[in-house]
């Protein structure tokens, strides 16, 4: 049956859903692209291609989630993200779509996959700090840049100057949003610091909404904060506190017998009404409202102490 949907989670995105809607919507050019959590949409259908979403992987059925427990693995034992396996089942016909000869394929299918593919999955799961990933892949941001610029072959008279017109909104909109990130952390810090003052030395800090938080943390030295709950677009999330930007290790992880649950799972596990799920990295958990959170976060403080 033809594809007609592809299908991801709305709200924030990160980089493996990003890159596989780059991979599909380039195989099923087609097909429209719907970013939604509703059961209508993340249910499995003869037409549809669900990733990042949905909490299966079963590839005939086109569901290319990652974050259920048991989570899917490569054959050493690394962990998927979405965009590893979309790679893993279409990457071949993006690279045919991409007229990459047939005796190509195999091989940069692999070497893109070991490259540029594995340490996006080992960021999203929380087993590679992002810094590390540019060590580890060698995609730094001049390198990325670097690979806009014409193929060898190229010898189009102009091919410098159109590669070099593609390259710039890309470059600029890089600039951009570093300097809005930057500029919306500044705004961020008095919204964090009223909310450390009104915590006290509650272990929990609630927030209004999600916003950076943890360099407003350290610069008041609220060092007994070790989990931050705010409200999402229709439920509340739950999350740790990173020691560092550059890596995943935090004050706190929550409950290791909350890793990869999902709603009534979940539920049984914690014992509270209205948790829905919990990423197997351990760094942030989601409730269906405000009081499920903070009970969560509660549970979370209890078990950290235990440690």
């Amino acid at each position: 049956m033809t594809i007609t949907h592809l299908v991801t989670h709305s709200g924030g995105f990160h980089a493996d859903e990003l890159l596989s809607s780059v991979i599909l919507t380039r195989v099923f050019p087609n097909a429209t692209l719907v970013r939604s959590r509703d059961s209508a949409w993340t249910t499995p259908a003869p037409d549809k291609i669900i990733y990042d979403v949905g909490r299966d992987y079963n590839a005939e059925a086109q569901i290319f989630d990652h974050h259920q427990r048991p989570n899917p693995l490569r054959e050493d034992g690394q962990p998927f993200s979405s965009f590893g396996l979309i790679w893993a089942h279409y990457g071949r016909d993006y690279l045919r779509a991409f007229d990459v000869p047939d005796a190509d394929i195999d091989d940069i299918h692999a070497s893109f996959d070991t490259g540029f593919v594995l340490p996006i999955d080992l960021v999203d799961n929380g087993d590679l700090a992002p810094a590390s990933a540019g060590q580890l892949s060698g995609l730094t941001l001049p390198v990325l840049l670097g690979t806009l610029k014409p193929t060898f072959d190229n010898r189009n008279p102009d091919a410098d100057d159109q590669a070099f017109a593609g390259a710039l909104p890309i470059a600029r909109a890089f600039i951009e949003a570093s300097i809005a990130g930057k500029a919306a952390k500044r705004r961020a810090q008095s919204v964090v610091q009223e909310a450390i003052a009104k915590a006290g030395q509650d272990r929990v800090l609630e927030l209004p909404t999600g916003m950076p938080f943890r360099s407003a943390i350290e610069k008041a030295e609220a060092d007994h904060l070790l989990f931050v709950v705010h409200p999402r677009d229709s439920d509340w999330a739950i999350t740790g506190i990173r020691l560092s930007g550059d890596s995943f290790e935090q004050r706190a992880d929550l409950p290791a017998t909350w890793a990869g649950l999902t709603d009534e799972a979940l539920e049984q596990a914690c014992g509270v009404t209205g948790a829905k799920f919990c990423h197997n990295g351990l760094f942030i958990a989601v409730a269906a409202n405000r009081e499920a959170a903070l009970e969560m976060a509660d549970l979370a403080v209890k078990e950290a102490s235990k440690a």
